[in-house]
């Protein structure tokens, strides 16, 4: 089998290449000056030394000439400000570089963010089935932080680290070939150690980002789930469960730091003897005056109080060197760590969008002269305006014609979920779906939505076909009430209204009024203006159930799918309930689907499913005579799960 997995080190290249790329394409001006004063801050923390030497130098002379103040002072004053000089410009660029970078990086994240949230809401429903919300959720933290640390102080600090020791080279090259020769043969040792440990660091710093996400998916998971634990007692079995993920988080990030821990002081210690070679190898050559130590000395008269300064200077430099050769190794785990997350979140915003080749929408009509045609105001009238090849321009009234004719889906590849499923739902028709779990009474709602395409068959909606229609226009036009609710944070009146953006509030209180949840609204503390908080916490299960049936109400489309929509509701509630969901039905076309059948006995066609084919069809009156399965689920012969 081909191998197509593309290297690390190139995959590295690749994100870091596409970060920097992202940077410069928002920040162009910014990051132009920000790099400036980098450099400019690297180059001009190296050339200390240089003055320093100078110093020595000059007070080596005085000594041994017996010069005063009066000859050497002026030479000594001019390099010491010199130096005060260099200290306070690298002071000040230093300072406005992080400020720079601090804007850039903030700027950058809130870009990120957007871009990942925003893709998010386009990707199909199967993403969010196949991964779980802990883990979409450790993106915008985890990752999110492991970047910002890289762009804000890890790539600025290795590229000035990067400057420094090429700048301290050039200067130590100048000075001494054969001294810079043993710092070089020192600092292939240093990469040669660098590579092989830090490698390593870095194999555990990926992982160490994939564990964090399958920890936080698992958190959130048992967090949703704490009702379910405690009712079936599954503490110990959830801590289990818990110290295995937490183990692996623990030996990726032990390792990885272990790694990481274990440079720094190899690296440091390399330093240190270099240091100690290049003294001893610098004191011989001033003890033998070979070496070539310095184009300049001839020039000062003096071999040996030049060479004492000099080799003091290149000291300095070598420390200073091997000090920015560890700097270098030391980021790279906090590059590798931030092109890890990086590659994380270009994963999330690259994922395939959900596909949508729909031509057909839906807008507002009327008639004039018995023909429907497109108006600007807001009607009573929706109509699917349909281009056609040949230029024309057709227009098909909304009526909520439904038919699924042959229809085959499965999840995944050979293992079917329908087969050979035709339904047909007239406009004002209530269709209902009985049959145990996994028989695919869901899945046919999700085939409405279009969350999933068919495999085969044709599902036509008003006589077009849906994968015609512009998802967003097909959904605008569906109406769905979920066995789960889901209510967001704001007030119970923004939580209907989420239905329809543009609605009243008088709208919205029409709407409660429809679904039964009227009357428990105007007793809540602030009625209306009531703050929903956790997914509606302070409220029932019912109560939640309602709202989300008046939310449904409110955006009035012309078909309903209601999906276990009083599954949740008590006896007495229900009641309430089914006398506003017979208003809310009333001139439309249903889907429901119920497992207490004594909910759907009204239903002009009943399907019951099994296994994803259609076994039988028909009224509550002529399924109870034919006395198959149907007949034994609603006698209690048998139970439906």
């Amino acid at each position: 089998m081909k191998n197509n997995k593309m290297p690390r080190n190139k995959m590295q290249k690749g994100v870091l290449g596409r970060t920097l790329k992202m940077l410069f394409r928002y920040y162009p001006k910014m990051m132009t000056v920000t790099l400036i004063f980098i450099i400019f801050n690297a180059v001009v923390s190296s050339l200390p030394s240089i003055f320093m030497e100078r110093v020595f130098t000059v007070v080596g002379l005085a000594v041994k000439n017996g010069g005063g103040w009066d000859v050497y002072g002026g030479q000594i004053i001019r390099a010491m400000l010199t130096l005060i000089g260099l200290y306070i410009l690298s002071l000040v660029s230093g300072a406005v570089d992080k400020q720079l970078m601090a804007i850039i990086t903030q700027g950058f994240l809130k870009k990120m963010r957007e871009h990942m949230f925003n893709g998010m809401q386009n990707l199909p429903i199967k993403y969010f089935d196949t991964n779980s919300n802990g883990d979409i959720m450790s993106y915008y933290t985890n990752d999110i932080d492991a970047l910002r640390q890289m762009i804000s102080q890890s790539l600025p600090q290795f590229l000035a680290s990067s400057i420094m020791v090429l700048t301290l080279f050039f200067i130590m090259l100048w000075y001494s070939f054969w001294l810079t020769l043993i710092v070089i043969g020192g600092i292939v040792f240093i990469v040669f150690v660098t590579k092989v440990v830090g490698g390593g660091a870095g194999k555990y710093f990926r992982g160490q980002q994939l564990a964090v996400g399958k920890m936080e998916g698992f958190v959130e998971e048992m967090m949703n789930g704490q009702k379910v634990v405690k009712v079936f007692c599954h503490e110990q079995a959830a801590k289990s469960d818990f110290d295995k993920v937490n183990e692996y988080l623990y030996d990726q990030t032990n390792r990885a730091n272990r790694y990481a821990n274990m440079l720094m002081p190899i690296l440091g210690n390399i330093g240190h003897v270099l240091y100690v070679i290049v003294a001893l190898v610098g004191g011989v050559f001033i003890l033998n005056s070979v070496g070539n130590i310095s184009v300049g000395v001839l020039a000062n008269g003096s071999l040996s109080v030049f060479s004492i300064a000099l080799v003091v200077a290149f000291l300095q430099m070598t420390r200073q060197f091997c000090n920015n050769i560890n700097q270098v190794s030391n980021q790279m785990n906090s590059v590798v760590m931030g092109l890890a997350g990086a590659s994380r979140l270009f994963t999330l915003i690259d994922q395939q969008a959900e596909v949508d080749n729909g031509y057909v929408t839906l807008v507002n009509a009327k008639e004039v002269d018995g023909e429907i045609v497109e108006c600007e105001e807001r009607t009573d009238m929706w109509a699917w305006k349909h281009p056609h090849g040949d230029g024309t321009t057709t227009f098909t009234k909304l009526c909520g014609d439904v038919v699924l004719t042959e229809v085959d889906f499965e999840y995944e590849e050979g293992k079917p979920v329908l087969h050979d499923v035709s339904i047909y739902a007239q406009p004002g028709q209530k269709v209902a779906f009985v049959g145990a779990t996994g028989a695919g009474k869901t899945t046919i709602t999700n085939l409405l939505n279009r969350f999933y395409d068919i495999a085969d068959g044709k599902i036509r909606y008003d006589g077009i076909n849906i994968n015609k229609i512009k998802k967003a226009d097909l959904r605008r036009s569906l109406g769905i009430v979920l066995q789960d609710t889901n209510l967001f944070t704001g007030t119970v009146m923004d939580n209907i209204r989420y239905g329809k953006l543009d609605a009243t509030d008088e709208e919205c209180r029409s709407a409660a009024a429809l679904a039964g949840a009227d009357d428990f609204i105007e007793r809540l503390p602030n009625g209306y203006d009531t703050m929903l908080t956790g997914n509606g916490a302070n409220l029932s299960q019912g109560q939640r159930q309602l709202l989300a049936i008046a939310r449904a109400a409110v955006a009035d489309p012309p078909v309903m799918i209601l999906d276990e929509a009083t599954s949740s509701i008590d006896t007495r509630t229900e009641a309430i309930v089914s006398r506003g969901m017979d208003r809310l039905m009333h001139g439309r076309t249903v889907f429901v689907i119920a497992h207490r059948l004594s909910t759907i006995k009204n239903s002009d066609v009943i399907i019951v499913l099994d296994h994803g084919r259609i076994i039988e069809r028909g009224s509550h009156e002529k399924l109870i005579e034919q006395k198959g399965q149907y007949y034994q689920l609603y006698t209690g012969a048998f139970e439906m799960e």
